[in-house]
């Protein structure tokens, strides 16, 4: 993502929600999302749209209702601290 955000180049995830164990329902991803009084899907596409202008997400939408859950996704807000706790389960580990 940061060698196609460097050059311009458009990321496209698609089906970039849901998946792992960042979105266990104890996970992190929904953790923030009860902060901020959004759906973990919601709460995984700010952080995607917050993280380049250059990806594009492609949410999954099984149905009108859950198309305007992920449409409301472009008005919730991450905060510094919140955005750089879900960009460190984001980042691979190191090894020591």
């Amino acid at each position: 993502m940061d060698y196609a955000a460097a050059q311009g180049i458009a990321f496209i995830p698609f089906f970039p929600v849901a998946m792992g164990a960042h979105a266990a329902p104890d996970g992190p991803v929904a953790a923030v999302a009860a902060e901020i009084g959004a759906t973990p899907a919601q709460t995984a596409l700010a952080w995607l749209l917050r993280r380049s202008p250059t990806i594009l997400p492609i949410p999954g939408t099984t149905s009108p209702a859950h198309l305007e859950e992920n449409i409301a996704a472009a008005g919730v807000t991450l905060n510094d601290e919140q955005f750089e706790r879900l960009s460190a389960v984001a980042r691979p580990a190191v090894a020591a």
